[in-house]
């Protein structure tokens, strides 16, 4: 057994004395065995509270780690005797089983119970999975019932959600060979991209909850006049299958840092930020609230900054970029068989995808940014050199971490740097603004943020903005675009910096109870497939109940 294994392994302390430690009361802690609550407090985040976000350059397949490095900076923050507190996104299943494993950090810097975290948690997926599904039975039976919605069939919007990738769901017939009822097509989405997800993370209280679920699009009537939850008065019992998903959870990292975990909207195709319920809560009991936001900074930073700070009216201090030697050497067009071998011609071809981030950054949000190389044992010395001096003409610095092999104490230089920071005022400001149009909102995000020449918006994305603007005010709505995360643009194999190039949208959908719009780019898809070898073959469970393959 490794020394990490041997750490992870290791007794834990017990989740009342973290909640303790933090602050949090002893009857607001609702437990799940020793080392899992959840947190029934009230956010009111305190005065002088720091929010840091934590977000990457456009990843390689295997991720940048981010979360890992969220966690150690966690760590070291409260290593250098800072009080500090993580908010990070629940794993999915579907990454899990899928191509990357678990979600939890890696190394020393780890949230725990890793193995409870990775799967079934405290439920919240599944409750979240349940919820959506029943409103779709309760559409299929009002249209079984003697249809007294009058709901066309054919223009039911609200799918079927699973938390597993299966392209097989992509596209399904419903009541197909059922003697009376109404055949129609439906698809599945994985329960990360669901609207229930979206809406839990941006719920803030019970009531809110059940106003976001009333307000959730599910079809059309044959006049076309829209069909909302309320309508089938579906809402409470929604709630009350979500009543308790919506308490935030409360782990420890192996360094014994509280850390909320709740949550889980992907950021390729989702708004991919953790719960505002639990970054509150950090913001509530901690003086510095670490939290991540998912993919690159051009998807999930865009989304916590144009959507959720928007919402919740949230004020990010500081921001962490981290990028990995490996990611810049693949944007430089290295071969993925040479990415741990020295190339520092692919580095500096690389640069430019995490200089472009910085420059977001920077010169659109206008927040006080460092960047953290998340070091892998195959840097080499030139590499890393070649990264801190290109980004200190940009006028950042770059900090070498090590938080898999040393935990917090790899990231003590790193959070020294995000202090300063915190204490320095920023002007942050958001990529577009309120009143603008839908379709302007979308050029902002494409031309500031990806670096698009132009957008083209489709004939059927027309048509579905031209029917939403009979639904609700579509020009007040954020936007959140889902694309590929490998990317700038929307074609996963343009790395680096690609510039001049088309950002194609082929529909648009409305997330009422969200409150924001979807752009679909490119061939973005909502249910991910599994790879040839999916990483569910190489998992174990021996008689002991010990499992291996899931870290």
């Amino acid at each position: 057994m490794t020394d990490i294994e041997i750490a992870r392994n290791s007794k834990l302390t017990p989740i009342t004395k973290i909640a303790r430690k933090l602050g949090v009361p002893q009857t607001e802690l609702e437990l799940f065995g020793n080392y899992k609550a959840k947190v029934s407090s009230k956010p009111s985040p305190r005065e002088g509270a720091k929010l840091v976000l934590v977000t990457a350059i456009n990843p390689t397949a295997a991720g940048e780690g981010k979360t890992t490095v969220s966690i150690g900076l966690a760590d070291g923050l409260n290593l250098t005797g800072k009080k500090a507190c993580l908010a990070l996104r629940e794993p999915s299943l579907g990454p899990v089983f899928g191509i990357k494993g678990g979600a939890t950090g890696g190394g020393y810097s780890q949230i725990v119970p890793m193995e409870d975290i990775n799967l079934h948690f405290t439920g919240d997926f599944h409750a979240i999975t349940a919820a959506n599904n029943l409103l779709c039975a309760l559409v299929d039976n009002s249209v079984f019932q003697g249809n007294p919605l009058d709901i066309d069939p054919d223009r039911i919007v609200f799918n079927r959600t699973l938390d597993v990738n299966d392209r097989a769901l992509r596209g399904v017939a419903v009541n197909h060979g059922v003697k009376d009822a109404v055949e129609h097509s439906d698809k599945f989405n994985i329960t990360a991209a669901c609207e229930i997800m979206a809406i839990l993370a941006l719920a803030e209280s019970l009531d809110d909850l059940k106003t976001r679920l009333g307000k959730i699009l599910v079809a059309y009537a044959h006049n076309g006049k829209p069909i909302f939850a309320s309508d089938l008065h579906a809402q409470d019992a929604m709630a009350i299958l979500l009543k308790d998903a919506l308490k935030p959870n409360l782990v420890q990292t192996l360094g014994k840092t509280p850390a909320f975990v709740h949550c889980g909207p992907f950021a390729n195709i989702a708004h991919g930020c953790n719960s505002v319920q639990a970054t509150k809560l950090a913001l509530t009991f901690a003086d510095y609230a670490v939290t991540e936001a998912g993919f690159g900074a051009d998807l999930g930073a865009e989304k916590f900054l144009d959507v959720k700070c928007r919402m919740a009216n949230l004020k990010p201090n500081a921001v962490v970029l981290v990028a990995t030697v490996r990611a810049l050497k693949l944007h430089g067009g290295a071969d993925k068989k040479s990415l741990t071998t020295e190339n520092v011609k692919a580095v500096k071809k690389g640069l430019c995808n995490l200089l472009r981030h910085i420059y977001n950054l920077v010169n659109v949000f206008h927040l006080p940014t460092v960047v953290a190389i998340n070091r892998f044992t195959s840097d080499t010395k030139r590499e890393l050199n070649v990264v801190k001096r290109a980004v200190r003409l940009y006028g950042v610095e770059a900090i070498e971490c090590d938080v898999w092999g040393k935990g917090g104490k790899g990231a003590k230089q790193l959070a020294n740097k995000v202090v300063q920071l915190c204490e320095t005022e920023n002007n942050f400001t958001f990529a577009y603004d309120d009143n603008d149009a839908a379709e302007e909102k979308i050029r902002k995000i494409a031309q500031k943020i990806y670096g698009a020449s132009r957008v083209e918006i489709s004939e059927k994305a027309r048509n579905s903005l031209e029917a939403l603007r009979g639904v609700c005010d579509v020009d007040k709505l954020p936007v959140v675009i889902a694309k590929t995360q490998y990317s700038f643009s929307d074609d996963a194999k343009l790395l680096g910096a690609p510039q001049n190039f088309t950002l194609n949208i082929r529909d648009v959908e409305y997330r009422g109870g969200a409150g924001f719009l979807v752009a679909i780019a490119g061939n973005m898809l909502l249910m991910p497939g599994l790879s040839k070898t999916p990483n569910a073959v190489n998992m174990t469970i021996d008689s002991d109940g010990k499992i291996e393959g899931l870290y």
